[in-house]
């Protein structure tokens, strides 16, 4: 929210007005108060379903909500051993690694970082650059559908570097996921790390197709 002098100036009213109202409001629930932050609108957190089919865009869609990313990095690289093990990949093997942010309804919700066997997804990174989806450019690449083995739940507080990119206090609690998805055949074809803001996402374990 604007700050209580913008406030005071846009309403026409003194400073102990507005100081008071934000505190009703506060106390309502309606808004709270970061140090060092500023005042901010409470969201009604997103409902995120983890199954044998997550998809960021249509899970979002299904909510009502309008789902977007922010690019952060994408390279090439060798790939590090927790990779190779998820993976199942030999010694020295290239990934293609897709770090960003995800949105809900322009607001930070997500920070994730996924691997992907490069050699199996040559094209992958031309493909996450036109449209930033990760079952679209698999599509493009080939790859028709996929489903998740396994994930893995832990809670988290946030470093300086995902608090900055998430909008959020240093050491606000974050919940991770940790996965694994399998093409057809069994082969692992993505290796994920998301970092969801406590209290903008509600993670919820279903059972689905």
């Amino acid at each position: 929210m604007p700050t209580e002098a913008q406030l005071a100036e846009r309403f026409g009213v003194n400073r102990h007005t507005v100081r008071r109202a934000l505190k009703d409001l506060a106390d309502a629930g309606t808004v709270f108060a970061r140090r060092g932050a500023g005042v901010f609108v409470t969201a009604k957190p997103t409902p995120y379903p983890i199954g044998r089919r997550v998809r960021f865009h249509q899970n979002l869609a299904a909510m009502g909500r309008i789902a977007d990313r922010k690019l952060l990095r994408l390279e090439t690289r060798s790939a590090d051993k927790t990779e190779r093990s998820q993976l199942e990949l030999p010694e020295h093997a290239p990934v293609h690694i897709y770090e960003g942010v995800s949105f809900a309804d322009r607001a930070p919700i997500a920070l994730f970082v996924t691997a992907f066997p490069a050699e199996m997804f040559p094209a992958l990174t031309e493909a996450l650059q036109q449209t930033f989806s990760v079952t679209e450019a698999l599509k493009s690449c080939g790859l028709k559908d996929y489903t998740r083995i396994r994930t893995q739940l832990t809670a988290e507080r946030a470093n300086s570097a995902q608090a900055a990119h998430l909008r959020i206090n240093e050491g606000a609690p974050l919940l991770k996921t940790e996965s694994v998805n399998i093409d057809g055949t069994g082969s692992p074809v993505e290796y994920g790390q998301t970092w969801f803001v406590g209290d903008r996402v509600t993670l919820t374990v279903s059972e689905d197709d």
